[in-house]
């Protein structure tokens, strides 16, 4: 069967997208998946996405990492299926999607896209880390010299690492710039590899750096190897609310595959 395929990205971090409405994917065919978004023996992406009918919403979002698993929440991917629906004619403006962690909302300006990501409320600082959950699950460590660090290999390190060896996590190294600027870099679980931006981690350090008292704005620059996002929340006696990721998301190029 040939099926039309998408391939998007949001600041550097690219995804396989697929309109799969009338359910015309074999969603266990995770082999398959795996080596779609292989780079040497496939078409090559850092995930896979399907854009599905939903009742209470406008589109449902199914998210594969890599490796063909089903993963947690993906900001960019969230950003990137936001501009897909739009180029289907699902939405124009304004967005409502379903997501592994729930209903998301999003607004189309201009090549941008904004994403509301889930309310946070627990953030666990330690001496040289935070930890939290921002749909997905993210480590943030604050490092100097970002621009020469092995992020794979330290990454890695910390992603196997006896304390997130249940489950896994993300690793994001942050550098600040300025009151509200900070470099990041970030390895992600299930691509084993860094990535040029995760929506996500950026979501995470954003909060983090507030946390720690890194910055005291409520507006937040990151710097990623593919761009720059942003990200804007609003404070609750739970933690932070009304969490926004802002950015870019393009559509590269289309053609078939075999399925």
């Amino acid at each position: 069967m040939i099926i039309p395929f998408y391939k998007y990205q949001g600041t550097g971090n690219d995804f396989i997208i697929i309109d799969n409405r009338q359910n015309i994917i074999d969603k266990n065919d995770t082999k398959r998946i795996r080596t779609l978004s292989d780079r040497r023996f496939g078409i090559g992406a850092d995930g896979f996405i399907l854009l599905e009918h939903a009742d209470d919403a406008d589109f449902k979002m199914v998210y594969y990492n890599a490796d063909g698993r089903i993963s947690s929440m993906c900001g960019n991917g969230g950003r990137c299926i936001v501009a897909f629906a739009r180029y289907l004619g699902i939405i124009k403006h304004d967005a409502t999607f379903n997501a592994v962690d729930g209903l998301h909302q999003a607004k189309i300006t201009d090549d941008h896209i904004h994403l509301k990501m889930q309310d946070v409320h627990d953030v666990a600082t330690f001496k040289n880390h935070v930890f939290l959950d921002t749909g997905s699950p993210h480590h943030v460590e604050i490092t100097e010299n970002l621009e020469q660090l092995d992020v794979k290999s330290n990454g890695a390190s910390i992603r196997h690492s006896t304390e997130y060896s249940d489950y896994g996590c993300n690793v994001n190294f942050v550098e600040p710039v300025d009151s509200n600027v900070f470099k990041v870099r970030t390895y992600e679980r299930g691509v084993e590899d860094e990535t040029y931006s995760c929506g996500t981690g950026v979501t995470a350090v954003a909060l983090a750096m507030y946390k720690k008292k890194l910055t005291r704005s409520t507006e937040v620059l990151l710097k990623t190897l593919g761009g720059e996002l942003m990200v804007r929340f609003d404070l609750s006696n739970k933690g932070f609310k009304n969490i926004w990721l802002t950015g870019p998301a393009k559509q590269v190029f289309k053609g078939e595959v075999t399925w």
